[in-house]
């Protein structure tokens, strides 16, 4: 009996980190394709300014962690347990492909982000981050690109490697492209606060890299002995949302607070974002974070947008350029532990207002992408997680 609370305890504490207390599905069932389904289940939501369509493409998939989508309608889908499936137009969903690396899928591990290159009309390459494993049970953030092939990844070639440590917890990650030559991947500081101070450690920061891997010559730390060349900004707990603003070309960046203190920053090169010496929350445990002075400090810049009560981060889409959508300047964030698309209205930066969706469905958001027609798509983290298309109320 004592055996037995003991884990359920451990289950509650770490519920909203997704422990690996979760169910899993069977591997083999897992892995078999999935018809479209047969017809769509359709929801009229309410939303501000009018009524939201929800469309289910496609169901099934295990604890899905990101979409992209793709030039002919369909989808690339990865499963934290190391899955990467092409879904149909039609939500049929495909075998895993072949090619994927292992994935250390583990706790918080697992097969994460996938974008597509930004010259994927002529290469077909994508990208993706994922947990690969090291020696003696360690682990760490990897980000790596592969021809996408009907049944397989081809060609598949690490970019970045965070170095390898213990713990099954943190690792980000999300991958975004500006237009000049770049790409960031945001990631975690692995639980262990201090590394996010530490200049000569990648965990806790976010990276900029050029498209072949190599450092940017103008990143704020070459050239420094005692810090790492590819990092752009530090002090970053948990991020799993990245995306920049096409209004303006600004990078905004989301990560998970500890008991509290989810934040939104616009990181700048060479900038300190606070964690742990700076912070809206507390350990889970109740207790203060024992490295932090308070909410603000000198030398740190505060965040741009905070929640007091964190809803758990997860994937951001920019919803811009559709004049006659009720949600023209907005962004859009996932949130795992309030099982809510949160909609934030956009006046320039600032953010004017605050909106929740979705939250009669009951599921945890891991992602959310804007298709080029104005349709919104979202993945629920779930044992059998769903593929959602959201048509958002029109002026």
């Amino acid at each position: 009996m004592r055996h037995t609370i003991h884990a359920t305890v451990l289950c509650l504490a770490l519920v909203s980190s997704l422990s690996a207390c979760e169910a899993r599905q069977d591997p083999i069932e897992a892995a078999r394709p999935r018809p479209a389904p047969t017809t769509a289940t359709v929801q009229q939501l309410a939303s501000d300014g009018g009524t939201l369509s929800v469309t289910r493409i496609a169901q099934g998939l295990e604890h899905p962690w990101a979409v992209a989508l793709l030039p002919d309608g369909g989808f690339l889908v990865t499963e934290r347990p190391g899955r990467m499936r092409r879904v149909g137009a039609d939500g049929a969903i495909d075998v895993p492909l072949e090619g994927v690396p292992l994935v250390w899928a583990h706790g918080q591990g697992g097969l994460m982000d996938v974008v597509l290159a930004p010259d994927f009309a002529v290469s077909n390459r994508i990208w993706f981050s994922y947990s690969e494993p090291g020696p003696d049970g360690t682990a760490g953030t990897t980000v790596a690109t592969a021809t996408l092939g009907e049944t397989a990844l081809d060609d598949v070639h690490v970019v970045y490697r965070q170095p390898k440590v213990e713990g099954p917890n943190h690792f980000g990650s999300r991958i975004a492209f500006d237009n000049e030559g770049h790409v960031f991947i945001s990631q975690g500081e692995r639980n262990d606060r201090p590394t996010a101070q530490r200049l000569d450690k990648l965990q806790g920061k976010l990276v900029r890299l050029n498209l072949d891997g190599s450092v940017p010559a103008d990143n704020p730390f070459v050239g420094r002995p005692d810090a790492r060349p590819e990092i752009w900004s530090y002090g970053h707990r948990n991020s799993q949302s990245l995306a920049f603003d096409p209004r303006t070309g600004n990078l905004w960046e989301a990560e998970h607070g500890p008991r509290g203190g989810d934040e939104i920053n616009l990181p700048l090169p060479g900038r300190n974002y606070g964690w742990p010496i700076t912070t809206h929350g507390i350990n889970y445990s109740g207790l203060d974070i024992p490295e932090a002075v308070g909410e603000t400090a000198p030398g740190i810049v505060a965040p741009h947008h905070v929640w007091e009560v964190s809803p758990a981060l997860s994937g951001m889409a920019f919803y811009t350029g559709h004049g006659g959508s009720a949600w023209k300047d907005s962004v859009l964030l996932g949130a795992l532990s309030g099982g809510v698309l949160i909609r934030l209205e956009l006046d320039g930066d600032r953010i004017a207002g605050e909106e929740r969706l979705l939250g009669e469905m009951g599921k945890r958001i891991r992602d959310v992408r804007v298709g080029a027609d104005g349709a919104v798509y979202v993945l629920t983290d779930e044992i059998d997680g769903e593929l959602l298309k959201l048509i958002p109320p029109r002026r």
